[in-house]
């Protein structure tokens, strides 16, 4: 089962410059430990020392947030996309 994985700019440290991976995962909570495997050290970028999905990242699978979803047990299946999205605040 493959899923593609969109990662922003400032994670791509992590993954080799490289915007798109795919990985194989049952639910967000494996992929984010399959991206660790593979590029190790971002799983710390995206969960803080709880394991919850960082408040400053939204994950989506295929537009919909996790949030409103069942967040980290989201289920995947093969051909989903997943975006890592930081938040952006201005003023």
């Amino acid at each position: 089962m493959s899923v593609k994985v969109l990662v922003p700019t400032p994670l791509q440290k992590f993954t080799n410059d490289q915007a798109t991976l795919e990985c194989s995962a049952n639910s967000i909570a494996e992929l984010i430990d399959s991206l660790d495997q593979s590029c190790p050290g971002i799983k710390a970028r995206l969960c803080d020392e709880q394991g919850e999905v960082r408040r400053f990242l939204n994950l989506y699978v295929n537009s919909e947030d996790i949030r409103f979803l069942e967040g980290k047990a989201t289920p995947l299946k093969d051909g989903d996309e997943v975006s890592i999205v930081p938040a952006v605040a201005g003023g």
